[in-house]
This record gives structure tokens, C-alpha cells and sequence, in this order.
């Protein structure tokens, strides 16, 4: 043979050289029943067949009953097999480099190497065999012969330990077994321990004093892992912290932190001897005090020096400034005048002359402003300077102007027996009097006249107006510096009507008709 060939020892015959499986359902529950050994049949093929106490000739060597006991020296090592006699040249020999290959949870891989010598009637296959660590008798995985050099045995129990040996086997029998140095151990799969700490916690987990704090911390590991928690590199306080461990999270809970709380805190998970750790950083904070003290430096002009020295309890935390307010003594009320200002000096300006001012400070980080403030106990008063008055010359413009008309009367034509209104108007310093004239008279007084004059603007008002009303009209302005005069030309048209006739009369007559 060349090469390997594979087996999974569940074959139905020994002519499947490809792959075949081996179903052993708990070696704990076929101990106490008779083994199975191969014999040999008139037809020359191996099957398996229960032992009644007359073994058929050949059958693989049995464990040596010494060497399996307790008290025996050596009772933990291989089980030792019966010296075999000296094979003749038809028994094949031992099978070569006999490994273990791989081991599950619930079943193991073993392989071979073909014997040197395959004896002079040939190889009819192999035939594994396994015995419980304790036990004193061999179980063959395989009855019949298959000519297979690999194996996987499935359905194993955990926790179980087995010794495992392999015969070539010809027609004239068994030849001398290969057996594994070391007895195989069926355990879970170890999955290395490994912590997911959340993206949130990677970085420093802030809580106020009295708040909660419940950290949940998922880990991943085969079988259960061991998970411990230490504070700054000490135990946890039990009284104050609540560590609860799953089978895949730790929680770490303290229902009300205090400042105390606040440090380094470190996870560690351990797993036959592999451990993974991972490391989260508290911090448990307050409100900071108030600035130690504050004092006045100078005032000037409208402006006030201040200058304060921090707080002694910053709250755990680092500040993140000062708020610095003012009140004038007449109100009492404070206004904010400097936010999350981080120099411990400011000048405060455009306060407003005459009046007196306090000034207080609060300190600020995460939590807020201090509850209390620091206050300056002198007040500073903003006062008048003394500054005296150098009026310049004046001299005063003289306005004084004679009248002028800016906008002269218009001719106007009107229909009698309807009000109409003439307009100019006219500019002088001082006032002027405004006279009006009709065709060279006054008619100041007349109440069919009524004449307005308003900033300037200078109106006549003619009621009802008639023919008898057509004719020059004269705006005059008078003051101290001159006069000045405007005319226009009024028409009144009469209206001429058609009087009809009485009934009979066969015609029309002509009137012309004036309208009071």
C-alpha cells in the first residue's frame, strides 16, 4: 500500500476502502457486556461474534490483567498485552507510526501506517480496538477487518479516557498490535476567554454622587470561565458593590456611588490557565465648591478689577471656569456678566457712573455651578468725574427773510352755484399777514370769504360763487422785512337753460338762469 485511506468505522462491509465511521454510544454502558472479537469464518471474511469463553483462533492480544490493576505498578500507563508468540511468516506484522490525529468533544481521529511485513497470504484489513482507562478488556471499534488506515470513533462521552491500539489482519490470523503511547481524554472544546468591553466604557464612565452604576461586561470562553473584579488593585467591597457572573457577563452594580467608588476597575476571566482582562476607569463627581475668596483690586472710570483664588473641592473633577455676575446697589439684581471664564483675575467695564456695585463668583465643572457663590464685601463706586464745561462760541443764524411766494395763484373757472378754492403759497421770517383782495378790495370779514393760512400755505374758500363773484383776486403778505403779492383772474360761468313750454304751446323759450 502507498498510501492512507480513510475509514469512519460505520461500514456495512470490509470491501469500502474510501471512508467509514465508527459509532460507539458511551464505552461506560458496553464495559459490563461480552466483547466483540473478530473470528475467523469458512468464507475467509472477519465478522464479529459475542464470546462465549472459547475464543476462536486468531483474536487480537488481550491486556494483560496484571497490568491493569491498581495496585500493580504501573496500573495508570498502557494496558501491557500478553507476549505473542513469534509470528510466522503468514501473520502480517505490527502497523507503523500509529497517531492520534484529532479529538472532539464527542469523538477522536487515529491513523496509521501499513506493517512492513503483510504476510504470505496477504492483508484482509485492520481492526481498532479500544479499552476504557481502568478497564481489562478490549473492545474492537471495528469487527470485521477493513482496509481503511484512518478512523474516527463518534458518539464518545465526555469525560472519558481510552487506550487505543490497531491489528493488521490476514487470513491466517491476527498479527502483533500497534498501540498508542498515551490514553486519550474526551473533554470539551476549550475556547480561549476573551472580554467585549462596550465602546461607552473604553473611556472614563462618569456618575454623579447618589447615582447608580450598572456595568454590564460580556466575555467569551469554553467551558465557563472565571470572572473576578478587583478596585485599584484591591477586592471589591461587598457591602458596597454587587458583582453577579453568567456564563457569558459579568455585571458590576453599586446603587448609589459615592466618590469613593471613583478609580480603576479590572475585569479578569480565566480559563485553564488562559485569562483575558479588561480595564474600566469610573469616575464619580460633584458640584464644586465656591471660589476660596474674592477681593477688589482697583476701580477706575466706569471699570472694577476683580481677582478670586479657586475652589478647595473642584467636585472630583477638573473645573470647567468661573461665572461672575454684578448687582448695583439700587436693584439688587444680579446679572451674569463673564461665563466658564478660566483666569482668576477680569475686569468688568461699562458699569454706569454713580452708582455702587457688588460682584460674586461661582465655580463650574460637569455637575454645574457651585451652589454657593463667593461675594466681594466691598462695594465699588462708579463716581462722577470732575469735568468742567469750555462752551465754545455760538453765534446764532439770523432767519429772517422777507416774504416770498413759492407757489403763485392760478386763474381759475368755476360753475356758480358750487364752492371753489384758490391756493398759493408763500415763505417769510417772521410770520407774515396774508391779506386778500378782490379787484383791488379787501375783503377781510366778508363770510362769503373764508381764508386759511397754514405753514405757509395760503387758501381762499369762495362759497357759491356767482358771475357777479368773476373778477382779479390778490394774495398780499406783510412782515417787518417786506411784502409780496400775487393775483390770478376768476370766471364764473352762467348757465343758460331751456324752460319747456306749458302743454299747447308749441315751442321752447330761452332763459338764462344765474344760480344764487
Amino acid at each position: 500500500m502507498t498510501g492512507k485511506n480513510s475509514s469512519e468505522a460505520s461500514v456495512s462491509s470490509p470491501s469500502e476502502t474510501a471512508t467509514s465511521e465508527a459509532s460507539v454510544s458511551n464505552p461506560s454502558e458496553t464495559a459490563p457486556e461480552p466483547a466483540q472479537v473478530p473470528t475467523m469464518e469458512s468464507s475467509g471474511e472477519v465478522v464479529a461474534s459475542e464470546s462465549t469463553g472459547q475464543e476462536q483462533a486468531p483474536e487480537p492480544q488481550k491486556p494483560d490483567s496484571q497490568a491493569l490493576d491498581p495496585e500493580a505498578p504501573g496500573a495508570s500507563a498502557i494496558p501491557a498485552t500478553a507476549k505473542p508468540e513469534p509470528p510466522s511468516e503468514d501473520v502480517p506484522s505490527a502497523p507503523l507510526q500509529l497517531t492520534l490525529e484529532d479529538v472532539s468533544q464527542s469523538s477522536l481521529t487515529v491513523s496509521w501506517e501499513p506493517p512492513e511485513k503483510l504476510g504470505k497470504l496477504g492483508l484482509q484489513g485492520y481492526v481498532l480496538e479500544l479499552c476504557r482507562e481502568g478497564a481489562s478488556e478490549w473492545v474492537p471499534v471495528n469487527p470485521r477487518p477493513a482496509m481503511v488506515t484512518q478512523q474516527t470513533v463518534r458518539n464518545l462521552a465526555l469525560g472519558d479516557k481510552f487506550f487505543l491500539r490497531v491489528t493488521a489482519v490476514s487470513s491466517a490470523g491476527a498479527g502483533p498490535a500497534a498501540v498508542l503511547d498515551h490514553p486519550v481524554h474526551i473533554q470539551e472544546i476549550i475556547e480561549a476567554p476573551k472580554i467585549r468591553v462596550p465602546r461607552h466604557l473604553r473611556q472614563t464612565y462618569i456618575r454623579r454622587v447618589g447615582e447608580s452604576v450598572n456595568l454590564q461586561i460580556p466575555f467569551q470562553g469554553k467551558p465557563k470561565p472565571q470572572a473576578s473584579w478587583t478596585h485599584n488593585g484591591h477586592a471589591l467591597d461587598s457591602q458596597r458593590v454587587n458583582v453577579r457572573t453568567g456564563d457569558q457577563d459579568s455585571i458590576l452594580f453599586i446603587r448609589s456611588a459615592q466618590r469613593s467608588d471613583s478609580g480603576h476597575y479590572e475585569l479578569t476571566v480565566r480559563l485553564e490557565g488562559l485569562e483575558a482582562k479588561a480595564n474600566i476607569d469610573i469616575l464619580v463627581i460633584e458640584k464644586p465648591g465656591p471660589p476660596s475668596s474674592i477681593r477688589l483690586l482697583d476701580v477706575w472710570g466706569c471699570n472694577a478689577a476683580l481677582e478670586w483664588t479657586p475652589p478647595q473641592d473642584t467636585g472630583n473633577t477638573e473645573l470647567l471656569g468661573y461665572t461672575v455676575q454684578k448687582a448695583d446697589k439700587k436693584t439688587g439684581q444680579w446679572f451674569t456678566v463673564l461665563e466658564r471664564y478660566h483666569p482668576t483675575t477680569c475686569t468688568i467695564s461699562d458699569l454706569i457712573i454713580g452708582n455702587s456695585y457688588s460682584f460674586r463668583v461661582f465655580s463650574e465643572n460637569l455637575c454645574g455651578l457651585s451652589d454657593a457663590a463667593t461675594t466681594t464685601k466691598e462695594l465699588a463706586h462708579i463716581q462722577k468725574a470732575d469735568i468742567t464745561a469750555k462752551p465754545k462760541g455760538f453765534i446764532e443764524r439770523d432767519f429772517s427773510e422777507a416774504p416770498s411766494f413759492t407757489q403763485p395763484l392760478a386763474d381759475h373757472t368755476s360753475t356758480p352755484g358750487y364752492s371753489t378754492q384758490l391756493f398759493c403759497s408763500v415763505r417769510a421770517s417772521p410770520k407774515p399777514k396774508i391779506i386778500w383782495m378782490k379787484n383791488k378790495m379787501d375783503i377781510q370779514g366778508d363770510p362769503k370769504y373764508r381764508a386759511v393760512s397754514e405753514q405757509g400755505v395760503c387758501t381762499l374758500e369762495i362759497r357759491k360763487p356767482s358771475p357777479f363773484d368773476s373778477g382779479v383776486y390778490t394774495c398780499k403778505a406783510i412782515n417787518v422785512l417786506g411784502e409780496a403779492s400775487v393775483d390770478c383772474r376768476l370766471e364764473v360761468k352762467g348757465e343758460s337753460l331751456k324752460v319747456p313750454l306749458a302743454p299747447g304751446h308749441g315751442g321752447q323759450v330761452d332763459s338764462s338762469l344765474e344760480r344764487d
